[in-house]
């Protein structure tokens, strides 16, 4: 029996099986990550169609509101010109018309008038003619009645000859109320009678008697005799039909000015409004005001109360500031223009215009609401087939959905199913490929090619891939071997090379214990095993100490070997006893006359006379030293640098002074110093140096060095580091008074 991973790692891992069933393998996961698919597509697809119905019924509302907005907007600008174009056309008509009809009326009355006065005046010329009183046989025929207020005497001669007289306009008058579809023409005279024309004879009757009528108690006969000219009443109920009439009336009166006769006429409400009517638009309202500002025959008694012409109220002082300032305009003769505004209870759309026979003003008013209806009409119209189609919307939608549904579920299935047999396909090779790897050993590493892996998809190239990888394996193994091997070997030999420079460098501290002149320190950490740079100090002799500190270009062995032999050819020159200058040009010629990897070398180097304290340095191509003098701080010494050593032949290089008095300190380094790098890019910088140096500027040379290198390390924190660090430092301290040999030493 085969053991389980836990026994000898070659298990089947995390695959658990369930009788046929495998449960974490591929098979099984590929089943899921299909299920986890068709779930996400599923609510994908149920989201997607929320979202479209949800702005759809979102875009239809918006849309229904815009629509809404459209109509109120160009329908009642439409309606608010139409209804104002034609209130205006109507009104004006109206009032044109019931002029012509006030001013026709006057016509009549004017001739009845004027026909009277030429009777009466010259009677000798004129034949009397017979005249009756009413009689109800005559109705619906046009006749002449006269008619006597109580207490008259009928039988007065003068009475008769004056109502003979009049007779003979009894024909004119009937011919002109037939003419013109007017229903009566009268005459009124002082001494109580009454002529009048007329087809309604027994209205004059009361229970079968005749009634008396007095003429000259009536408003219109009044009204003429107190203006003396032709009048036009304010409404009054006839006193014969009963009717709510307008009348028209002009005195009569004889060459002396003596009062003869007042002539009559009747215009009566339904006229007026038939003449109005002809011309008004449907919703119209129409009010007529006198020249006092009072209703005279209102149409409507909703929008215009109707009330007795004593009563009524001057309109110009109205409550209603709309009402109120369209008839006082219309009075003083101004155009109004139609206005909008609240009017009994409702708003109305206002004209008035002047009436010119009579001084009066037609006032005409028309409901808004009435104007709305076509926008009504028009959103309703709308709001009713927005909800049939939302509705066939809504049923289309359904059956839509359904049938999404019966597809989703059958793709489900066939995702599902699918998933199932490829992922059942897939494994069985893969199951073997497992069986093969885990029967591996260390005595047989190599995996081969079966048949069973050659399914002409990715199974057979990961088949052959294992292989390969398999038959690499055993090479590399062997390779690993030798390549170990060498690599202990190079790890020995530069192990052995770093502690080679290590020991060519001075190391031992204090350098010169015998000597108390100076105190110097130095240091090099290199970045890799061995290091490009180095240090070095001498004695040239009793009284001459050399320092020296280069950089050498590149990294690793190469720049090791090449400063391990600049350092011995700048040594040896040194020792020669020649001058800073001397030294840099005769090591640059023998380091240029061999130097075919074409390295140079960046060199400070100095000679310090240990009894004066004066020093002589020459720079090629190296960084500023920093200098103290006693009591001071370190500051950069800004040197004249010469060309690098190495770079090219023949170069001279120039050397300056420094005189150093006790206490004072020379500080030299490598680029690796300021050029250490942080790991936010940011370099340690000269400024850095320099204040650390001045941390503690009067410390020993080796506490400055490292103060310096605790500097860095806390700038650059865990940044690698690129460049060999090196720094040395000379503390000049003088030379030592000596006691006289010839004192005794107590």
């Amino acid at each position: 029996m085969r053991k389980s991973r836990n026994e000898n790692g070659k298990g089947e891992g995390t695959v658990k099986r369930y009788r046929k069933i495998v449960i974490g393998g591929i098979q099984s996961k590929i089943f899921t990550l299909s299920l986890l698919t068709v779930i996400l597509l599923t609510v994908a697809f149920i989201a997607i169609y929320i979202y479209r119905s949800n702005m759809l019924a979102q875009l239809s509302a918006d849309s229904n509101e815009k629509q809404q907005t459209a109509i109120s907007e160009v329908t009642g600008r439409v309606m608010d010109k139409v209804v104002t174009q034609n209130l205006s056309r109507s009104n004006r008509t109206e009032a044109m018309f019931a002029d012509d009809m006030f001013s026709e009326a006057g016509k009549r009355v004017t001739h009845v008038a004027d026909s009277a006065a030429r009777l009466l005046a010259e009677p000798e010329k004129y034949t009397a003619r017979p005249y009756s009183k009413p009689n109800p046989e005559n109705d619906g025929i046009w006749t002449a009645m006269v008619i006597y207020a109580g207490g008259t005497d009928e039988d007065d001669p003068a009475l008769s000859a004056k109502l003979g007289l009049l007779a003979n306009l009894s024909d004119d008058m009937i011919s002109m109320c037939q003419s013109f579809g007017v229903e009566d023409l009268y005459i009124g005279l002082p001494e109580g009678a009454f002529i009048s024309v007329g087809k309604n004879a027994s209205s004059w009757f009361v229970d079968g008697e005749p009634r008396d009528y007095d003429p000259r108690g009536r408003i219109w006969y009044r009204e003429a005799v107190e203006a003396g000219k032709m009048i036009f009443t304010d409404g009054e109920w006839d006193a014969n039909t009963g009717k709510y009439c307008v009348e028209c009336a002009m005195p009569v009166y004889d060459p002396e000015g003596n009062l003869q006769a007042v002539v009559g006429h009747d215009l009566f409400l339904d006229e007026i409004q038939q003449v109005m009517s002809d011309s008004s638009v449907e919703g119209e309202y129409n009010l007529l005001v006198n020249e006092e500002g009072k209703a005279v025959l209102p149409t409507q008694a909703e929008v215009f109360p109707m009330m007795a012409s004593d009563r009524s109220a001057d309109l110009r002082e109205s409550e209603n500031e709309l009402l109120s300032r369209a008839v006082s305009d219309a009075l003083e003769k101004k155009d109004t223009g139609v206005t909008l505004g609240r009017l009994a209870g409702g708003d109305y759309y206002v004209i008035a215009t002047p009436i010119e026979t009579t001084g009066w003003v037609l006032v005409s008013a028309y409901n808004q609401a009435i104007s709305n209806q076509p926008e009504i009409q028009l959103k309703n119209s709308l709001a009713t087939v927005q909800n049939e189609t939302a509705a066939d919307y809504r049923d289309k939608t359904a059956k839509s959905q359904t049938s999404a549904i019966v597809l989703l579920i059958a793709v489900v299935l066939l995702v599902l199913g699918a998933a199932w047999v490829l992922g059942k396909r897939l494994v069985k090779p893969l199951n073997t490929i497992t069986r093969r790897i885990s029967e591996l050993d260390e005595g047989n590493l190599e995996f081969k090619m079966e048949d069973a892996y050659r399914t002409g998809d990715e199974v057979e190239g990961l088949a052959e891939s294992f292989a390969m990888i398999s038959h690499k394996t055993v090479e590399y193994m062997d390779k690993v071997v030798k390549v170990t091997a060498e690599k202990e070997r190079i790890g020995a030999e530069l192990s052995l090379a770093t502690q080679i420079q290590a020991s060519m460098l001075p190391h031992i501290f204090p350098a010169f214990p015998e000597r108390s002149e100076f105190d110097i320190f130095a240091s090099m950490d290199p970045a890799k095993e061995v290091g490009g740079d180095f240090y070095d100090y001498f004695l040239i002799d009793d009284d001459h100490l050399g320092m020296v500190i280069a950089d050498v270009s590149g990294k690793g062995v190469p720049a090791a070997l090449f400063m391990m032999a600049s350092k011995i050819i700048i040594e040896s020159v040194a020792k020669m006893g020649k001058s800073p200058a001397e030294i840099l040009s005769r090591a640059n010629d023998a380091i240029c006359s061999n130097n075919e990897a074409e390295m140079f070398v960046t060199t400070w180097l100095g000679i310090l006379e240990l009894s004066t304290g004066r020093m002589i340095a020459a720079n090629a191509g190296h960084e500023f030293p920093a200098v103290k003098m006693p009591g001071g701080r370190f500051e950069l010494f800004k040197d004249k640098h010469g060309f690098v050593i190495g770079g090219m032949e023949s170069v001279r290089y120039r050397e300056y002074e420094l005189q150093l008095e006790p206490g004072s300190m020379v500080f030299v380094y490598t680029d690796g110093v300021p050029e250490a790098t942080s790991a936010e890019k940011e370099l340690f910088g000269s400024e850095r140096m320099v204040d650390a140096l001045n941390a503690e500027p009067d410390a020993s040379p080796e506490k400055l060095l490292k103060n310096v290198r605790r500097a860095v390390d806390d700038f650059v924190k865990d940044a690698e580091q690129f460049d060999d660090l090196t720094m040395l430092c000379l503390e000049y301290k003088g030379k030592t008074q000596q006691p006289d040999k010839g004192s005794d030493n107590l």
